[in-house]
């Protein structure tokens, strides 16, 4: 028996006990934040660590904003875990249910989904969140994080299970894989019987990887290729802020837009305003051949590749349209199904955009930094799905559960 099935077993077994565990979860959740909180400077030591090897390979700056922990980000995990502590347990609540005409009760229930698996790249602070969600709904938690972040990740997980034990829970509800070669990853992929669903959380390479090659279900997560398109109404100022926050507030995560979209009419009004306040953040602009026209030479030319890219940097890609059709074509053809918003004063036109716009999170007059648990009173999200199945857009404790139809009868026979 190899490495990786062992931690199946182990995960498979601590689920069953979890499932049965009640008020300990929340007990074994703050017993983690108060772990955590404690255990702040051995974990930046070890994040320290991480960044230095990560710097020494190139890291780009935008992705070592990711892997970076600060005091005040560990107390930010702390204070989720705490935040999801005080949520109602979602399990054993009924979702739906009544009485049939034979007299049979039919009440459907949520129950946790078993063993969740997490492939993720160098975010530290997925350790923390991943494993307290999957604590709240019952579930048993094996994650595989990238090298980059290996010592922090180690660190978190350590002080995660120290927790778990002294509450009373199993230490295998959180298992961390230590081996980050690629073979770990394929194992893991392969573990059906074990674990019940892969989530991958990272770039679109990873995400494809994920769900080309696990025999795993998968929830697919994260890749955001996010649109803004200004329409001939908008408020020009409203739709230079917005971009400004959407593209330069955080630009390497997956609710950053990576491409602007301008109707013709405004373009010479909005795209200087736009621009102006891009360049406080010294943002790359690569644009088509009437971008160039109006903003100068400063702006690199647009390739067919920049319109799926997705940056996750001090990079844009803009883009003027002939009518608000064209935008939402452009971003039917190469939106990732993440975020999209639309700037604009015509009542008609923000409901065709959200009517046809075919993604998880579509955005009237507002930025889509907003797509995330927090913001949409979910609390701690697990990813954002870009999928249709099973969960769409910021999975919190809800999404990972499942349901079973208890029924309940008094001789009926059919």
């Amino acid at each position: 028996m190899d490495y990786m099935e062992e931690m199946g077993i182990k995960a498979k077994r601590a689920s069953k006990l979890l499932a049965a565990s009640g008020s300990l979860k929340d007990r074994a959740l703050l017993c983690a934040a108060d772990e955590i909180e404690k255990s702040a400077d051995g974990i930046l030591a070890a994040n320290k660590g991480d960044m230095e090897f990560a710097k020494k390979a190139g890291m780009k700056d935008s992705l070592l904003d990711r892997l970076q922990l600060t005091g005040s980000r560990i107390s930010s995990a702390a204070d989720g875990m705490r935040k999801v502590a005080a949520q109602s347990d979602p399990i054993g609540t009924v979702i739906s249910g009544g009485m049939r005409p034979n007299g049979l009760k039919i009440e459907k229930i949520r129950v946790p989904l078993g063993v969740v698996g997490i492939i993720y790249e160098a975010r530290p602070n997925v350790t923390a969140d991943a494993a307290a969600l999957c604590l709240k709904a019952s579930n048993a938690v094996i994650l595989r994080g990238g090298k980059e972040a290996i010592r922090s990740n180690t660190a978190i997980c350590s002080a995660m299970r120290k927790a778990l034990k002294r509450s009373g829970l199993p230490e295998d509800c959180v298992q961390l894989v230590t081996d980050t070669s690629r073979e770990s990853a394929g194992k893991m992929m392969k573990l059906r019987g074990y674990i019940d669903v892969l989530i991958p959380r990272g770039g679109r390479g990873l995400i494809r990887a994920v769900a080309e090659n696990s025999l795993v279900p998968v929830i697919e997560t994260g890749a955001g290729n996010c649109h803004v398109y200004v329409d001939d109404t908008a408020d020009v100022d409203m739709a230079a802020n917005i971009i400004f926050n959407a593209k330069t507030s955080r630009p390497s995560v997956c609710n950053a837009i990576e491409t602007v979209l301008v109707h013709k009419d405004i373009a010479k009004e909005a795209l200087p305003a736009i621009k102006a306040r891009l360049d406080e953040k010294h943002v790359e602009i690569r644009g088509c051949s009437r971008t160039r026209e109006i903003l100068g030479g400063s702006v690199v030319p647009a390739t067919e590749e920049d319109w799926s890219e997705e940056y996750l940097d001090y990079i844009l890609a803009v883009k003027v349209v002939d009518s608000i059709d064209e935008a939402i074509e452009h971003i039917s053809k190469y939106s990732t199904g993440h975020s999209e918003s639309i700037i604009t004063k015509s009542y008609g036109n923000a409901r065709k955009f959200t009517s046809r716009i075919d993604s998880a999170a579509v955005y009237v007059n507002a930025s889509t930094r907003f797509t995330d648990g927090g913001e949409f009173g979910l609390g701690a999200e697990i990813g954002i799905s870009t999928q249709k199945l099973h969960a769409r857009g910021p999975m919190g404790v809800n999404e990972l559960t499942s349901s079973k139809f208890i029924i309940t009868g008094n001789g009926q026979v059919r």
